[in-house]
This record gives C-alpha cells, sequence and structure tokens, in this order.
C-alpha cells in the first residue's frame, strides 16, 4: 500500500494525506480523522528510509524471535546471520521477550524501514501486525510452527506432534504417571496439550501440568519441581518446555536426593548445548534450528533478488534423542 492508497481512500490529495501523517498539527481534525481511518483500513506503513527509490534494495533482513539468551532459537539465528552474511547481506534482529505488544511495535518500525525481508519466530495470528505485513509486499518467512494458512512463506515442524511422540516414547519406557512443567507460550501449550491427550489414549494416568508463566529460569524449573512433588508425590517422569526449565527440575531433584533416571525421569526441549552436557545428559527434542535459519535465508533472498521460490513451505521434522535422563 502506497501513500496515494491513503490519500485516495481518505478523499484527500497525497500532499494532504502525507501532511496528516508526518505533521498532524498542520491538518484539520477532520481531515486527520480520515487518514488515521485510511491508514488503519489499509495497513500503510510509513516508509522511513527518506529518499529511498521505490525499486532499490537494501540488503537488510530483519528478525524478529522471542528471546536470544540461553534460548532453543540460537543456532536458527546463527545459521539465518552467516548465511545472509555470506551472501552480502545484513541481519537486523529484534527480540520480543514473548510480548505481543512489543512484537507489534517492533513489526511496524521493521516494516517502516522496508527490508529486503522479514523472518519470524512463530506465526504472526490474525490482527494489527499481520495486516500490515501483508499489506507491506514485503517477503516473510514465519517459523518453528505449521500451518495451512502462512503470511507468505513457511518453514517449521509440529508443536502437536512433538507433544504426541514424547508421549509415546515415555509410555513405552514404562512411566505411568507423568507431568508437565512449561512456560506461557502458545507453542509449549500446544505440545503439552498433545502429550496430556496421547497420555489418556494409552489409558494412563492423566497427566499433573506446572505453568511457570513467563519466567523461563532454572530457578523457575526448580520451583516447578517442589510444586509438582507436592501435587503428585508419586510422579515418574517430568516433560519440560524448554531444556533451561529441565535443567532446573534436574538440578532440584539432585537437592532433593532424588534420582534420575532411576526414581525420577526429566525430558528437555530444544536438544540446546548444555542438554549433552548436564550430569545426567539430558534427553530432549532435537530441531535442527541450522537448517531452519539457513533455508529460511536463502527463501528471502531468492524473493528479494526476484527468483521463484520452489518450497515456500516446509516442514523439518523432529526427533526425539534419548539419554540417560530418560
Amino acid at each position: 500500500m502506497t501513500l496515494r492508497d491513503v490519500a485516495k481512500l481518505a478523499g484527500v490529495a497525497p500532499i494532504t494525506a502525507s501532511r496528516a501523517i508526518n505533521t498532524p498539527d498542520q491538518v484539520s481534525a477532520e481531515v486527520l480523522r480520515k487518514v488515521q481511518e485510511a491508514v488503519v483500513r489499509t495497513g500503510y506503513v510509513p516508509n522511513r528510509m527518506a529518499g529511498g527509490l521505490a525499486s532499490s534494495r537494501s540488503r537488510l533482513i530483519a528478525a524478529v524471535t522471542p528471546s536470544t539468551v540461553m534460548s532453543v532459537f540460537m543456532g536458527t539465528i546463527e545459521a539465518l546471520n552467516g548465511t545472509l552474511f555470506d551472501a552480502g547481506y545484513q541481519l537486523m534482529l529484534g527480540q520480543t521477550s514473548y510480548s505481543a505488544e512489543r512484537e507489534e511495535a517492533l513489526l511496524e518500525a521493521i516494516i517502516g524501514r522496508r527490508p529486503d525481508g522479514i523472518f519470524l519466530t512463530g506465526l504472526l495470528p490474525p490482527g494489527k501486525s499481520r495486516t500490515l505485513l501483508m499489506a507491506s509486499g514485503i517477503p516473510v518467512v514465519e517459523s518453528w510452527d505449521l500451518t495451512p494458512t502462512p503470511i507468505d512463506m513457511l518453514i517449521g515442524f509440529s508443536h502437536s506432534d512433538i507433544g504426541r511422540e514424547v508421549a509415546r516414547y515415555l509410555a513405552s519406557k514404562g512411566h505411568r504417571k507423568m507431568a508437565v512443567v512449561r512456560a506461557s507460550d502458545e507453542r509449549a501449550e500446544q505440545r503439552a496439550r498433545a502429550f496430556s491427550e496421547e497420555v489418556l489414549q494409552l489409558g494412563l494416568t492423566p497427566v499433573v501440568e506446572v505453568n511457570v508463566g513467563s519466567s523461563r529460569s532454572i530457578t523457575s524449573g526448580r520451583d516447578a519441581l517442589t510444586q509438582l512433588l507436592d501435587a503428585c508425590p508419586d510422579v515418574e517422569v517430568v516433560f519440560c518446555s524448554s531444556d533451561l526449565l529441565a535443567l532446573g527440575v534436574l538440578t532440584q531433584a539432585r537437592v532433593l536426593n532424588i534420582d534420575v533416571p532411576g526414581r525420577l525421569a526429566i525430558m528437555g526441549f530444544g536438544d540446546t548445548p548444555l542438554a549433552s552436557d548436564m550430569v545426567p545428559a539430558l534427553s530432549s527434542v532435537r530441531i535442527n534450528g541450522e537448517e531452519i535459519g539457513q533455508l529460511a535465508a536463502r527463501c528471502l533472498m531468492d524473493r528479494a533478488e526476484g527468483r521463484e521460490v520452489l518450497r515456500p513451505m516446509v516442514d523439518v521434522g523432529f526427533s526425539v534423542i534419548e539419554r540417560d535422563s530418560a
């Protein structure tokens, strides 16, 4: 969408629409209202790259991710950055801390700078941000999830399939009383829900769940195990929504002299580098984050340079990695 589209919808001249957006005190309240309504309806975001030609390429790719500190997304971001850098592109990184409000603000700022492409960790739900992205015409790759209706391109895997597969794996080890320790985000909820449903399908005891909210730390994992043992003292296995939470559960088990995996088995998610170095080594779900980053970079560069993307939707799958903890 362009400024002319906004002006046409508002019934004013393009120069008037420009004034309403950039210097609103120079137009009447009625004109300002009409232009603001047109901006909302069209999803128009002003181009902050002043003086840039519409046909020019910035060779800049923007990435929006929930977290980069001790994060399961680190491998993806590193591979995305490395692949882009080798091809002469630069990566601009924004962190949302799992906040929808921060994500919306970041995306509006990014769109205004007109990068050649945008990489999103996760799916963008219907709403203002999705409207802005679709209206911008900027190539977009959503990742780390699956949907039949992506904004543009998609590289991910099924969180529900992970939950079901982990439940079957743990049941095959003879575990009957299972629990979930998870943070409050949509992808973790998908895994936990599918895990619990599969456990019931297998005829086992209903899953006990501890939600640590927005706190994704070793401390919250430790606190979660204490809470879990109060609610279900005979729990046999804990499936955590991240390796970091699993490390907290494992640490607290040691403090309480609980044998792992003899008395309590622990399963993480992400197979981050620390997983194999824990004692005992942590069983986890491996996601090929590097492949996601490399594929996303190539898709965005192909679109930016006018080439056809032959596989705009890719399911990279996952693997359950068996180690000492489960």
